[in-house]
């Protein structure tokens, strides 16, 4: 079925060829009036918490994520970035935008596992166009596997015809052609928000009452079809921070009960040099007081936490040439993986197909195998398996403007640790006032788990921390 929400996507992946431009001498715009913004942000008072009690000497770090597709792309999540930033001046923000122009949500699930759960955010702001169904996994796999607090954004207007739109989601049921997008996103969005406890930046209600009022058609703040220009950058950006705000008179948002912090000598005290913790969770930090002076060995119930399959992850898997798109995703592995680069020497397997013989090489494991796309590959020692619907080299090339797809390409990636068998020496940081973390494991699979640190009691360790995601992600 071909919708405006599909449409729109399309338009959007248009608009990665084509470079955003920002006026240095920007326009002042008309402000955005935002009315009763009192019930505002209830769902992300974690993360602004944390943001607006940071001090000089006690800097809480925060991590922040923008995740999406082409729009996500554009200024506006700068604008909303620095006004972060501006507004919390003595948080430790870590703040990224890892979105990919022209990926929909059916290929936005897949890269999500090389950038979004691995970045392990508190908050994620998060806007997409693409298949309503995964559009959900992804939002799900999010509560499965962070603690993060989510920002959903709906849909901005694009047509004078959205003005006009049913937002009543008792008539929008069953879901059709013409009513698509006012279904998505008064109906199916709202649900998703409401199923999975996420705080819906509802941009496109103010965005019909700013056109209104300033008389203004939907074009005046669009570059294209449906990617915004200076205008649309600013409004948007306006539409998110109005939902950044702390009030401790929200009370506290679920996120509080996700992560718990243990310190040394409560619940957690060394006995007979062992540091132990029985807990339910996917991830345990360390927090160290300046000045380690010896290492300190790790278990994760009884193991190595390097002996833990789930403690590994793939990077994406880009090819040269190429850009930032990965031309196979979702990469998995079979076998216990170990920290190392992959090299994948690719070439076409019958001129004129999109078919593509490849060997692959480990840096550590050494040659792995051959394999074709259309067929599953596992490699020989089991570290790297590709499903045939994994390959997507000819969009990703296009998006990278690498035209036509070369007969022969490489493609490069990394396995990546997700754990530490040993807490090293550290005998200072840059910043006293910014808890000095370690994560110990992450990607822990649902269950009851201990962890053990092994080691001299008189190490200054201050607490461990746990995260529980509110779902629990199954093996």
């Amino acid at each position: 079925m071909l919708t405006l929400r599909k449409i729109l996507g399309f338009l959007a992946v248009l608009g990665t060829l084509a470079a955003v431009t920002w006026s240095a001498g920007a326009a002042v715009f008309p402000p955005l009036q935002t009315g009763d913004t009192s019930q505002l942000g209830r769902q992300v008072q974690r993360t602004l918490r944390l943001l607006a009690t940071s001090t000089p000497e006690r800097r809480n770090t925060v991590r922040v994520l923008f995740y999406g597709q082409s729009i996500t792309e554009q200024k506006w999540a700068q604008l909303v970035a620095d006004d972060l930033r501006a507004r919390f001046p003595h948080a430790n923000l870590v703040i990224e935008n890892r979105a990919l122009g022209g990926y929909a949500s059916q290929m936005l699930v897949k890269t999500a596992e090389t950038d979004l759960y691995s970045f392990q955010p508190d908050l994620l702001i998060f806007h997409v166009y693409g298949a309503h169904d995964k559009y959900e996994d992804i939002i799900r796999r999010v509560r499965e596997r962070t603690t993060a607090e989510i920002l959903m954004q709906n849909d901005h207007v694009t047509r004078p015809e959205d003005l006009a739109e049913e937002t009543d989601p008792a008539k929008l049921w069953p879901p059709n052609g013409k009513n698509w997008d006012a279904f998505m996103n008064h109906r199916w969005l709202p649900e998703v928000g409401s199923k999975y406890g996420v705080e819906l930046c509802d941009q496109r209600a103010w965005w019909k009452q700013y056109l209104q009022a300033n008389q203004l058609e939907p074009k005046k703040l669009l570059r294209d079809g449906v990617h915004l220009n200076a205008h649309g950058e600013f409004l948007m950006a306006e539409c998110v921070k109005a939902y950044l705000r702390y009030d401790p008179k929200l009370g506290p948002s679920p996120a509080e009960s996700w992560v718990k912090t243990y310190p040394v000598g409560g619940v957690v005290r060394w006995q007979a040099g062992r540091l132990r913790l029985e807990f339910v969770g996917n991830r345990v930090d360390v927090i160290l007081k300046p000045g380690l002076a010896a290492t300190a060995r790790v278990l994760i119930d009884g193991r190595k936490p390097s002996e833990i399959a789930s403690l590994y992850g793939f990077t994406r898997a880009l090819a040269k040439p190429g850009g930032k798109w990965p031309v196979v995703a979702d990469l998995t592995w079979q076998n216990t993986p170990v920290v190392e680069d992959w090299t994948m020497e690719v070439s076409r397997s019958v001129e004129g197909t999109n078919q593509f013989a490849f060997d692959l090489r480990g840096s550590k494991t050494g040659p792995d195998g051959s394999g074709r796309s259309d067929r599953r590959f596992i490699s020989n020692s089991g570290r790297v398996v590709i499903d045939p619907d994994d390959w997507n080299v000819g969009y990703a090339l296009s998006l990278a403007q690498v035209k036509p797809v070369p007969d022969k390409f490489v493609v490069t990636w990394q396995t990546v640790a997700r754990h530490l068998d040993e807490i090293p020496v550290i005998k200072s940081q840059p910043d006293p006032a910014v808890e000095n973390i370690l994560t110990l494991a992450q990607g822990l699979l649902d269950g009851n788990h201990t962890v053990e640190i092994l080691g001299d009691e008189t190490l200054p360790i201050a607490a461990l921390r746990i995260y529980c995601p509110p779902n629990r992600e199954k093996q």
